[in-house]
């Protein structure tokens, strides 16, 4: 089979039509519809279905992407360790993680990173749907849970624990509660019911008001955890949310210091044949390094508040 019929086909049954995959090739439509319809003779059946609005694959079609995609990822992953054989680290490196962790904690700290290693080509997949790895959907993962799939690295990269916050704008207009009893009398923003959290009982916050007012109703439900974190910025109520979503930038102010939300582990994964990858090496160690500066920085502020009640 011609290699590069087959590395066409595979283009547009990625794409969908013979448009979008000549883009992505940087060829003619009309070069493109060729290469499949001689494709189509040499394997003598129909690899599409032509509708007005597109392709759609045939059972034979099928089989034949399947296959195809399985040699293309075992070419990209076998790609990938032919440049790990240079010295410095370099080339591309995809990253995924959740919208909510690569918003606020991960994309502030890449310009350091890319700093020390300008040869990485980085590229950075925010969505809090899994990506497979074991396909080259990506190269490496920062997730809130265990990875599912086999054949995966994973290092516990750090703990992280929920907290309850609130803006200034918030607390000057509806006052700061100075026990977990006094939450019943204000505005709750929690998780809705589509909302896919680390932890199971992730509205930890909404039950221990309704331990005080059992009929207590959220002033806001949403199923994506960086956006209550904005509407918590926006001043819209109080939420329970982990540490990492507290950027530098940001002004949310934690309140009630003695109530604990549960905690989770954020893990680094990555496919068993990247396991000597210079390139995912060194990113992690970065990662690491700033983990280990937050914690220092952390333990300061701790130490700089308990000395200011000691002396008050």
């Amino acid at each position: 089979m011609d290699w590069d019929k087959l590395r066409v086909f595979h283009a547009v049954a990625e794409a969908g039509s013979f448009t979008h995959a000549g883009e992505n090739l940087n060829l003619s439509q009309s070069a493109v519809s060729r290469q499949i319809s001689a494709l189509e003779e040499s394997v003598k059946v129909p690899l599409f279905h032509r509708h007005a609005r597109g392709l759609i694959l045939t059972e034979q079609g099928e089989l034949l992407y399947r296959t195809a995609h399985d040699v293309f990822a075992k070419l990209s992953m076998a790609e990938a360790r032919i440049r790990e054989s240079k010295e410095r680290p370099s080339g591309p490196l995809k990253v995924t993680t959740t919208v909510a962790f690569g918003s606020t904690w991960l994309t502030p700290r890449i310009n350091e990173f890319l700093e020390r290693y300008p040869e990485i080509e980085l590229s950075l997949v925010l969505n809090d749907e899994e990506l497979d790895l074991a396909m080259r959907e990506a190269d490496v993962a920062i997730r809130m849970q265990p990875p599912r799939q086999a054949d995966l690295v994973q290092r516990q990269l750090m703990t992280l624990r929920y907290h309850v916050f609130a803006s200034p704008e918030y607390i000057k207009q509806y006052g700061i509660p100075k026990t977990p009893e006094d939450l019943k009398d204000h505005r709750l923003i929690i998780y809705g019911a589509d909302a896919r959290p680390p932890v199971s009982n992730v509205n930890w916050m909404m039950a221990t008001a309704q331990q005080f007012k059992p009929d207590m109703r959220p002033i806001l439900k949403l199923n994506n955890i960086y956006g209550i974190f904005r509407a918590t910025e926006s001043g819209l109520g109080i939420s329970a949310l982990p540490d990492y979503l507290l950027p530098a930038t940001s002004n949310l102010v934690r309140i009630l210091p003695e109530l604990e939300g549960p905690s989770f582990d954020a893990y680094f994964v990555y496919p068993e044949e990247l396991r000597h990858s210079k390139r995912i090496a060194v990113f992690r160690d970065f990662l690491i390094e700033e983990i280990n500066k937050g914690k220092v920085k952390a333990a300061a502020a701790a130490a700089a508040a308990a000395n200011k009640a000691s002396s008050d």
